[in-house]
């Protein structure tokens, strides 16, 4: 069975430069794997969605970016706070998005002065919107419109804070349009149908940031999803030269023997280079490990994903797809 059973939405996020955006890409493909409908959304402007899926960039509007294994369909959409502002007026106030008065808000800046004065509301508009395609209908009121809905979402350093927002948000507004959408924003973020998983590599930054965002997480009482360790190499020395060479240890003379039923000449310059080179992978695996235990000691499923040789590209994310799949994500 998958890990996730229960999850209809997995926010994905991570510190910087760890490939959140890749993760929530082929998390997407694996749940739309089997015919599902899966939509992948971003938060931040950026149209990392678009260049990994290889489509001219995102407008405010569900797009099919992907056919999954199996014949999924996965959707994407690029979340712009003025157009969750207008859909906003329009649900509350039902203020056309394409009448005159919208025009107008465009045209004199106020949706931007209101979503730049006030980055909470921002925040509560982004969040607002991936809670509506959570619980949107199908045609004719028959099942969700998505089987999944995926965030690739803010980094670790304000998780916390972009989730927990309508909260905050909905304490300051006692009643009204705001409070109700609030509170059923929140409804959703920490009900069972949402997983927060966590992006990392196997270095002491990642790592640390990663236990600091859980620890965010659970103090606001935000449910913990994965984590998922991309980008993994696999150590190419046994374990016991692993350890020798750590400690400089290497059997030289063996190593020359190597060489030359190789077919090169081991003179002294090549052993030591290939000596030192052996050191510094083996310190190199050494961190990693210590990266495993600090993040098992967070007693959350994990997922390793492997290091792409090259720039990631749609065939890239369908291999960490079904990795996903393969180890239980989804």
């Amino acid at each position: 069975m998958a890990d996730f059973p229960d999850v209809r939405l997995h926010v994905v996020t991570g510190k910087g430069g760890t490939g959140k955006s890749t993760v929530a890409a082929a998390l997407a493909l694996a749940l739309a794997s089997g015919g599902k409908r899966v939509l992948l959304a971003e938060v931040e402007g950026r149209q990392g969605i678009a260049q990994l899926f290889d489509t001219p960039p995102l407008p405010y509007e569900e797009r099919k970016v992907a056919v999954a294994r199996g014949g999924g369909d996965v959707y994407a959409l690029a979340i712009d706070p003025e157009d969750a502002l207008l859909d906003y007026l329009h649900m509350f106030y039902r203020l056309s998005r394409t009448g005159v008065a919208a025009r107008t808000l465009r045209r004199m800046g106020a949706i931007d002065f209101a979503t730049t004065v006030a980055p909470g509301l921002r925040d509560v508009l982004l969040t607002g919107k991936v809670k509506e395609a959570v619980v949107r209908k199908g045609p004719r009121g028959s099942g969700h419109a998505y089987d999944a809905v995926v965030i690739d979402a803010p980094p670790t350093g304000r998780i916390a804070r972009f989730l927990n927002i309508s909260h905050e948000i909905g304490g300051l507004a006692k009643v009204g349009p705001l409070k109700s959408q609030s509170d059923g924003v929140m409804a959703v973020l920490r009900s069972p149908q949402t997983a927060v998983h966590l992006v990392t590599l196997l270095e002491e930054m990642p790592v640390q940031e990663t236990i600091d965002g859980v620890q965010e997480l659970h103090a606001v009482g935000l449910p913990v999803g994965a984590v998922v360790v991309n980008a993994v190499r696999e150590a190419v020395l046994p374990p016991a030269h692993l350890a020798a060479a750590e400690l400089g240890g290497l059997d030289r003379e063996a190593l020359a023997v190597g060489l030359k039923a190789a077919g090169l000449d081991p003179t002294e310059a090549l052993v030591s280079e290939l000596t030192a080179e052996a050191a510094d992978h083996a310190t190199r695996v050494a961190l990693e490990e210590r990266g495993r235990a600090a993040l098992a000691a967070l007693d959350r499923p994990s997922y390793e994903l492997p290091l792409l040789p090259d720039t990631v590209d749609l065939a890239g994310l369908y291999e960490l797809a079904a990795a996903l799949e393969a180890q239980g994500m989804v």
